[in-house]
């Protein structure tokens, strides 16, 4: 029975929907001509900002895609983030100062080569999901939320004991990747492109991925894995994919974010980041792939605006954070296109 301080909510049945192709084709135009936009009114700084939401962007598409369609609620997603960053840093720092990257059992010489070092920090942050979720998939429910986040945490003691890279303070990177004279990445609105063609690439793939057999699959093991089982499939197996593929976008997505701001520091891969990534995820809405990306536009920008008036801005945030759960149960997808979930 609903009770009736919630009745006011009906009012939102009200509200003209948008039909969720257009909603996703209207985002896309948006972002394609929004450095043209501040170009003509001579605001820069935000082609920075919304490169940083699209980074975000891509983190929350990764966290939502095992979230809403697997029910795997990861405490680790900023952590393989900070395990793409550091491993770009690490390559460009060997190369910039001309030692190895590895002497033994062979020598392997460092690159600053984004067609090099961004795929390595994919391969890396894959590889720690997997040992991951090789262990905490295993789990069911609140055992694999710890497990995630004892791991996630292990990641980051770790890295603040890398006293070689920074340690505890981190470290900046002296310059962003290279692409052989392709691409000036230092050119801010190239970059906001690269980070826009990548979100999009990253989301065109998830999405065939989620309405492919893999994705059925992965939402049936959600509903019931003994059925599946029944079936003849192994839930664990295609989580185990799904866990690894979300691992490796992050670990772009954190390739991105030291190339954006230069800098990468262990206090990025605290859990308390990834519960701002589960946020974004809820707040945009589960059950989709545009939800959360809406959801860390709304978050990077409500807490750009807030800061921006006062430095106790949290005291804001958390009570308009709790609003949009409470008025928004399936989330800003939910709200402006009257669905839940990607069932177009």
């Amino acid at each position: 029975m609903q009770m009736p301080f919630f009745k006011p909510l009906s009012r939102f049945a009200a509200i003209p929907r948008i039909p969720p192709q257009v909603l996703v084709a209207a985002i896309a135009l948006m972002l394609a001509l929004f450095p043209v936009l501040a170009h003509i009114i001579d605001t820069p700084f935000y082609v920075t900002l919304l490169t940083r939401i699209m980074i975000f962007g891509i983190v929350a598409v990764s966290l939502g895609f095992i979230l809403g369609f697997a029910g795997l609620v990861c405490f680790g997603q900023a952590a393989f983030a900070g395990v793409g960053a550091y491993v770009v840093l690490i390559m460009s720092d060997h190369a910039l100062n001309g030692v190895p990257l590895m002497t033994w059992p062979f020598t392997i010489q460092s690159t600053t080569s984004a067609f090099i070092t961004w795929p390595a920090a994919m391969l890396v942050s894959a590889l720690v999901a997997l040992v991951i979720g090789l262990i905490a998939l295993r789990t069911r429910g609140v055992y694999f939320i710890m497990l995630t986040l004892a791991f996630a945490q292990m990641i980051y003691f770790f890295f603040i004991n890398l006293d070689a890279y920074g340690g505890e303070d981190g470290m900046r990177l002296a310059e962003r990747s290279s692409t052989s004279g392709l691409l000036n990445l230092n050119d801010h609105v190239v970059f906001y492109y690269v980070t826009f063609v990548i979100l999009a690439l990253v989301y065109i793939f998830l999405r065939r991925a989620v309405n492919s057999r893999f994705g059925m699959v992965l939402r049936g093991s959600r509903q019931n894995e003994r059925r599946m089982a029944a079936l003849g499939y192994s839930s664990f197996r295609y989580k185990l994919t799904a866990f690894v593929i979300a691992g490796a976008i992050a670990g772009l997505a954190g390739a991105l974010m030291i190339n954006h701001g230069k800098f990468i520091s262990p206090a990025f891969m605290h859990w308390v980041r990834s519960s701002d990534i589960i946020a974004m995820v809820v707040i945009g809405g589960t059950g989709n792939l545009m939800g959360p990306v809406l959801g860390a536009a709304a978050i990077l920008g409500l807490e750009d605006v807030l800061s921006g008036y006062t430095e106790h801005w949290h005291l804001v945030y958390g009570p308009l954070l709790l609003l949009g759960v409470l008025f928004a149960r399936r989330g800003l997808y939910g709200l402006l296109t009257g669905r839940g979930a990607d069932n177009d």
